[in-house]
């Protein structure tokens, strides 16, 4: 693990060749997990803004699940998460085929919402750590996910890289260059030691 301005970042995303492969896992980590989305405060504003754009896509026990419990719940004191269909299945997804899609970066897209999704689900399968006064970045290792691995060995993208967007978004653009330098840095001073 190395620190970047507060942040702690798993050696594991130092030389990790990833980039989703949607005809491979159709969507699997918007259906699959221990349960919703995890959510920042400050996006359930712009969860609950974008519900009105989004909602006639919704397939009809999603609009049920929203109009029980609404779009977000607190997963355990101070930490919140988007509401599932059953345990793990967002009830922002839409299905085109077998793939799962999001409704939110859907209607982003289109230009009908500047909310693009919850930066958890953008960062996948980076997951973000609190960790005191640090966020730590880990990168999630799941079977589903195992397609995204081969892809981007076959392209030769790693997850940083393929990330770039999000974690720009997140951290902003000189976050990300100091990022890409440190990862070359470690990656040459790993292959000098070899």
């Amino acid at each position: 693990m190395f620190v970047l301005d507060n942040i702690l970042i798993s050696d594991d995303l130092v030389d990790a060749p990833f980039t989703c492969n949607l005809g491979a896992c159709h969507g699997a980590c918007c259906v699959h997990g221990d349960s919703g989305a995890p959510l920042e405060e400050g996006e359930i504003p712009d969860l609950e803004a974008v519900l009105p754009v989004v909602e006639h896509r919704l397939r009809p026990e999603a609009r049920e699940i929203i109009r029980e419990k609404g779009v977000w719940e607190e997963s355990s004191p101070g930490q919140f998460a988007v509401t599932c269909v059953g345990v793990s299945e967002c009830v922002f997804v839409t299905y085109e085929g077998p793939d799962a899609k999001c409704s939110i970066e859907k209607a982003f897209e289109e230009g009908k919402t500047p909310f693009r999704k919850p930066i958890s689900c953008h960062l996948y399968p980076i997951r973000i750590e609190q960790l005191g006064e640090f966020d730590g970045l880990n990168y999630e290792q799941m079977d589903m996910c195992r397609s995204g691995v081969h892809c981007g060995t076959r392209n030769n993208l790693q997850l940083s890289d393929f990330l770039a967007g999000p974690l720009t978004r997140k951290y902003g653009h000189k976050w990300v260059k100091s990022l890409k330098e440190t990862i070359e840095y470690r990656r040459s001073v790993f292959s000098e030691s070899l």
